[in-house]
């Protein structure tokens, strides 16, 4: 019998992890008028390196995807896939949507969009585009169809630039890429309305106008996954030679990301296709690396604790949004009054360390550690929460 299980990528749970470390590093820093400019977001257009945190999981989730294949696809194991797709995708908006109302108690301000809901969603069209492209081979088995997944990643990446350059915004134009002006940010307004957007996507003026992770914007976002795809076929085929490949196919998606920026400019908040080459191609380099490292045992050991992050993810990251929502929004006695938690372990390092900068980014690892003190007991026992 042809055992057709997933094999396990050490460098995949590695650069998962990583992944994982970086968001919750730059989403909870311990003030936010104190950041240094590589851990946060670039303003509009342009990126920084913290810009490639969420893209790289996305590439991690299609990589993930990838090496399902190849697989059973027989009429009775397409409804267990359809079941299982489908529930991980309402479990993944659903506790998007959860956090979401956690933080905000009230559903006539409900953020609706978000870095989970975006997550199941790409997850869930890509996984249906592999599925009904999966071409059958002589072994009963079913195989990515890859000149289908790359077309339509590159399909994607073209409609909505010619979306996003030539359908007209009204009273505003086409081929405005402001705050304001965006197409996207249009069609979010025009469906969610503003009541259900981020409160941080304003205009000049402080009117919410766009959400960074918005309806007509997650289509090219799916393209990072799709891309994540083909790394995992690259070791499928070549183990010993995937590392090169992938390196090879990053240099030239980033080549291709920043060839195209002058026309239509790298911006994350837009996920520009530009921004989706660039991410990609820099998520590829660096998961060529995790590949490499983790076959050099001494590298591989002091790379465990991205592992141990990276084999509980999803658990991970939602340990880390339920502890900065304590961390910001509790209150603990201090002095006269009363501080969040995460103030008052701010100014205990600012205490220490003098440099706000620095104790902003140390608050950050504070809450990793707390993080990763949290699942490496599960690790250690080989529990591994998936959806």
């Amino acid at each position: 019998m042809t055992d057709t299980s997933p094999p396990r990528l050490a460098a995949l749970d590695v650069f998962r992890g990583l992944a994982v470390a970086g968001m919750i590093i730059v989403n909870d820093p311990g003030s936010w008028d104190h950041i240094w400019w590589p851990l946060d977001h670039a303003p509009w257009h342009g990126w920084t390196p913290t810009d490639i945190v969420f893209p790289a999981f996305l590439f991690a989730v299609g990589a993930a995807l990838g090496l399902s294949f190849p697989r059973r696809i027989g009429p009775g194991d397409r409804r267990i896939l359809w079941g299982r797709i489908g529930r991980r995708v309402l479990a993944l908006i659903g506790l998007g949507l959860a956090f979401a109302l956690i933080e905000e108690p009230s559903l006539a301000t409900l953020r609706l969009p978000g870095v989970l809901q975006r997550i199941g969603l790409c997850y869930g069209m890509a996984a249906t585009l592999a599925i009904l492209t999966a071409r059958r081979g002589q072994d009963g088995l079913s195989r990515l169809n890859l000149p289908v997944i790359a077309s339509a990643a590159f399909l994607i990446l073209a409609a909505y630039w010619a979306a996003m350059t030539l359908i007209p915004v009204p009273g505003i134009g086409a081929g405005v890429l402001t705050p304001e002006g965006n197409l996207a940010g249009y069609v979010d307004r025009a469906v969610l309305t503003t009541a259900h957007m981020w409160g941080g996507g304003t205009d000049a003026r402080g009117k919410i106008v766009y959400d960074p992770e918005g309806l007509l914007s997650t289509f090219p976002a799916l393209a990072n996954v799709l891309f994540g795809m083909f790394a995992a076929v690259a070791w499928r085929r070549q183990p010993g030679r995937a590392a090169f490949w992938v390196a090879i196919g990053g240099v030239a998606l980033l080549v291709s990301g920043l060839l195209l920026d002058p026309v239509f400019p790298i911006n994350k908040r837009l996920w520009t296709s530009s921004f989706a080459l660039v991410t990609s191609g820099a998520s590829a380099i660096i998961f060529a690396l995790c590949m490499a490292a983790t076959r050099r045992a001494w590298i591989d050991r002091r790379l465990a604790p991205f592992r141990v992050l990276g084999m509980n993810a999803i658990l991970a990251y939602s340990l880390s949004v339920l502890l900065a929502i304590a961390g910001m929004k509790a209150i603990v006695p201090a002095g006269q009054g009363f501080v969040t938690p995460m103030g008052w372990v701010f100014a205990r390092i600012v205490g220490i360390v003098t440099d706000p900068w620095l104790a902003s980014f140390l608050c950050s690892l504070v809450l990793l550690a707390l993080v990763l003190a949290a699942v490496a007991p599960l690790h250690r026992r080989g529990i591994h929460f998936r959806l």
